[in-house]
């Protein structure tokens, strides 16, 4: 693996390429591709997803902030929150990585099959 981790989503004929993070989490989530998960709207400001199991949490941060754009973990559900609108602080949130294009790409996928691959 690179230093970078590159990875793309792919939904409804568009795609969004995205840089991870280099923390465990996202070392983690990376390792899980190729993945193909179904998005929903929570909270009208990211989309979410259940990964098939809980990422490695060790050496990371309590909670972050997420700003639109943010490729997220919520460790308290084990879910992936891709966020289209900027929110505060969250216990248990962890950067994972951010799209490298339009920040408003996760809210137009609407409620879809997304595939989540390396590049």
């Amino acid at each position: 693996m690179g230093s970078e981790m590159q990875i793309k989503f792919t939904s409804n004929g568009k795609t969004m390429q995205a840089t991870l993070e280099s923390n465990n989490a996202a070392k983690h989530f990376y390792q899980l591709l190729p993945l193909t998960l179904k998005v929903e709207d929570f909270a009208n400001a990211e989309k979410i997803a259940t990964l098939p199991e809980k990422l490695n949490l060790q050496g990371l941060p309590a909670g972050t902030d997420a700003n639109a754009g943010d490729i997220t973990y919520y460790a308290p559900w084990g879910n992936l929150a891709l966020f289209y609108k900027q929110q505060s602080y969250a216990n248990g949130l962890i950067k994972l990585g951010k799209i490298t294009g339009d920040s408003q790409f996760f809210k137009s996928l609407g409620q879809a099959d997304v595939t989540i691959e390396p590049l």
